[in-house]
């Protein structure tokens, strides 16, 4: 937690970077860019889990907290609605393709990210997202914040398969995973950034 700043959590110790996000002004055009990059991070998240470099990835695929369908669908919607879908940006492609090296040769590392992303939305996510659908879409709940299945018991499942996969690993290993945080933390909120671009 205290790497989260106080906006994102109470017992927060980092500087914000940036205005809180109860005095954001999204644009639908950084919304799009903020939802098209997090799709390429889910998608690759997604990818790295089914094709599995090692065999503990296995244990997270259809967990339920999956949001690359989800995040398909909001974009159609968006396009419907008569709104150009940009191409992702760099954010989310420095961020998918750091993933994905790291996927391959530092598996407690990539685990990190793993939970940070999924987590995070679930939980401070959801806030942004409502907070965004306020002022920017009339109150519209995306599918993007929506599960099947009840969250809290999806989230407990992860939980579980993580706390697992990690009893085997070393204090080493657990040192390296938690060490990963903060890069997490910085490429998720340069994605985060793009809703107010």
């Amino acid at each position: 937690m205290k790497l989260h700043t106080r906006d994102q959590a109470k017992e927060g110790e980092k500087e914000p970077q940036g205005q809180p996000v109860a005095k954001w002004e999204p644009s639908i055009d950084g919304y799009l860019r903020f939802l098209v990059d997090s799709k390429l991070v889910y998608d690759t998240l997604e990818g790295i889990v089914q094709k599995a470099a090692f065999d503990s990835y296995s244990e997270f695929r259809n967990t339920g907290l999956e949001r690359s369908e989800k995040l398909a669908k909001d974009l159609e919607w968006f396009k419907e609605q008569g709104h150009t879908i940009p191409e992702p940006s760099s954010p989310g492609v420095t961020y998918a393709l750091y993933l994905e090296e790291l996927s391959e040769k530092d598996p407690q590392a990539f685990i990190c990210h793993f939970y940070n992303i999924y987590f995070a939305h679930s939980a401070g996510g959801r806030m942004i997202g409502k907070k965004v659908a306020e002022k920017i879409i009339d109150n519209k709940e995306l599918e993007f914040y929506k599960w099947d299945g009840e969250l809290s018991q999806l989230l407990q499942n992860v939980r579980e398969k993580l706390n697992k996969v990690a009893e085997g690993w070393t204090r080493e290993e657990k040192n390296r995973c938690l060490e990963e945080t903060e890069k997490s933390f910085k490429y998720s909120g340069d994605i985060l950034r793009l809703i107010l671009s």
